[in-house]
């Protein structure tokens, strides 16, 4: 079957020689052929589900814009529809047409003939994209539905309970309760099924809110009543080890559970507010491979001064920018690239995000005095050849990622300022000589994410003649040879948005793409780092160098379709009124 289907997509081009080496090179490694060919992005579900249902003779069936009635959905129990991923699709009194995520399965189709020769019916099999059936499952079960049962459960056990009973006895035996814990597992898988990258539970005024980060924006998913609050952030704090009966001061903790088959961490951090608690949980799939810098979205020109920089014996490289714009994520592609048998590699980080077979990481661990500065002393016996700093937070750990660079090690590491102009003054805050930095500073990248248009429901954007005329400006100030082949920015200016679907949520978002200014530290620039970086003469020597600043690089990636003009202005910050 799996030769069925490469042959077709091969025979539609939509598949290249090159490309099915590849795929099958993954399937080698043990991924499936819609892993390897879906995943890889090679081509899309859409495609992929339209080639599977020809090989199986099968028809197939859009289900973006299908509306499905509920009494068709409740044909198939919702214990049969979860374990064999079975969506009813139609039913017209004696037949009842089903997608089903492997028509393969014998045990789903035994199932499923059981339930229909009981009824009376006839079982025809469809074939929809894995993404759709996967979306609609969720949409049946929704999580405000999972929840709901629990909470009606739990409703007789806490509504007329005051939360403030001073007996912890009582206390640990309501939080450990069925309700509660079956609430909280909800909660935390809906939100790794959902891609979300932290979970916000917050007391707002007589409602517990739970909130979403998805693709960096915050998104309300559940609101609970207050009375249940309290059971819930003293489940959280259960699972992570810590003290239940601390309510005053913040706490931070970790859960390591499995979701679907992948290894999740919850970094959890409580916060006392008034007369309750709030409670953030990062979430971190270890199980996931780091990206390299041509997925995060860098463009070519930058990735080859990148990996030109990294072949360096020694001296410094510094990514920047604020909680959550991926910088760790960018330096884990750079140390990919890097692995090999002939390099030792060695990280501190706080927390480990990723796990890179060949390379030592190390958790730092402030309690108990493991710090990244007594971390990064340690490190410099173990003979490594590339250091990596999950963050430079002072002056000791600021000077001995310096003194590294200068005894012959690449050192990585991460920064907190708005863009590469900070840099040096922030390490010269921190009190690291200027003739230091001049020595041993290679590279400099500043980055912010911005969300992907859904491919799914792209399309072109209207936007106002005088906001294009303004872009237009500043399109003319970038080099030009960023710019595709045949684009004159005198020309027509196309931008594209999303007009909202089931897949991304009606939010006309997927996923997010790197904005990024890549600035090389010349021997100018070493120069005017020694003279206090004057900032003048530093963004003369950035033109004169044609390194794009972030806003004309996150503008170009809206030229080319992959991100909005609303994006650019978010991401940079600035008023229209300004350019």
């Amino acid at each position: 079957m799996d030769e069925q289907i490469l042959n077709i997509l091969t025979k539609q081009k939509l598949m290249d020689e090159k490309v099915l080496a590849l795929v099958k090179d993954l399937m080698a490694r043990g991924k499936t052929l819609e892993q390897a060919v879906v995943g890889g992005r090679y081509v899309n579900d859409v495609n992929f589900a339209k080639a599977k249902a020809e090989a199986m003779a099968l028809p197939f069936v859009d289900l973006t814009e299908r509306i499905i009635p509920k009494e068709t959905l409740e044909l198939v129990p919702q214990d049969a529809r979860e374990t064999f991923s079975a969506v009813p699709v139609e039913f017209d009194g004696k037949t009842l047409q089903i997608a089903l995520l492997n028509p393969n399965d014998i045990k789903a189709d035994e199932a499923l003939q059981f339930l229909a020769s009981d009824k009376g019916w006839t079982i025809k099999y469809v074939i929809a994209p894995t993404s759709q059936i996967n979306s609609l499952l969720k949409k049946i079960k929704g999580l405000g539905t999972e929840v709901a049962t629990a909470l009606a459960q739990a409703k007789g056990r806490f509504e007329h309970k005051e939360e403030k009973t001073e007996e912890l006895g009582k206390l640990e035996e309501v939080i450990r309760g069925a309700p509660v814990s079956r609430m909280i597992s909800v909660i935390m898988r809906h939100a790794v099924e959902g891609g979300a990258s932290d979970i916000h539970i917050e007391p707002i005024g007589d409602e517990s809110r739970v909130r979403y980060r998805i693709d960096g924006v915050l998104r309300t998913t559940l609101v609970l009543p207050i009375y249940v609050h309290p059971a819930l952030v003293s489940r959280v704090k259960v699972l992570a080890n810590l003290k239940i009966d601390e309510t005053r001061m913040p706490q931070d903790g970790r859960i390591t559970q499995d979701v679907g088959g992948r290894k999740i961490d919850f970094r959890i951090s409580t916060l006392p507010v008034v007369d309750n608690e709030k409670v953030v949980m990062r979430v971190l799939d270890t199980s996931a491979s780091a990206p390299t810098l041509e997925n995060l979205g860098y463009r070519k020109e930058h990735v080859d001064l990148i990996k030109e920089h990294i072949k360096r014996p020694f001296g410094m490289l510094l990514v920047t920018g604020p909680t959550g714009s991926g910088k760790s994520t960018t330096l884990f592609a750079v140390l990919t690239s890097l692995n090999s048998e002939g390099i030792n590699i060695s990280t501190l980080e706080d927390p480990v995000e990723y796990y890179v077979p060949g390379v030592n990481q190390s958790q730092i661990k402030p309690e108990i005095g493991y710090t990244f500065a007594s971390g990064l002393r340690s490190l410099l016996r173990q003979d490594p050849n590339v250091i990596m700093v999950g963050e430079v937070r002072d002056r000791e750990t600021a000077e001995l990622a310096i003194h590294a660079s200068l005894t012959g090690h690449l050192v990585f590491s991460t920064l907190h300022t708005n863009d590469v102009y900070g840099i040096v003054p922030r390490l010269i805050d921190m009190g690291v000589e200027p003739f230091l930095l001049a020595a041993t500073l290679n590279l400099g990248i500043a980055q912010r994410l911005a969300r992907r248009i859904c491919t799914y429901c792209k399309a072109a954007e209207e936007i106002e003649p005088e906001v294009i005329e303004k872009l237009r400006r500043e399109i003319k100030l970038i080099p030009t040879k960023y710019f595709a082949p045949n684009f004159t920015p005198d020309g027509p200016l196309e931008f594209k948005k999303g007009r909202g679907c089931p897949r991304c949520g009606d939010t006309g978002y997927q996923g997010r793409i790197a904005c990024a200014e890549v600035v090389e530290f010349t021997d100018q620039m070493r120069k005017l780092s020694e003279k206090g970086f004057p900032l003048k003469e530093v963004r003369d020597e950035v033109i004169r160098q044609q390194a794009l600043t972030l806003r004309q690089d996150a503008l170009l990636k809206a030229l080319d379709g992959h991100t909005t003009v609303s994006e650019v202005y978010r991401l940079s910050q600035e008023v229209q009124e300004d350019v």
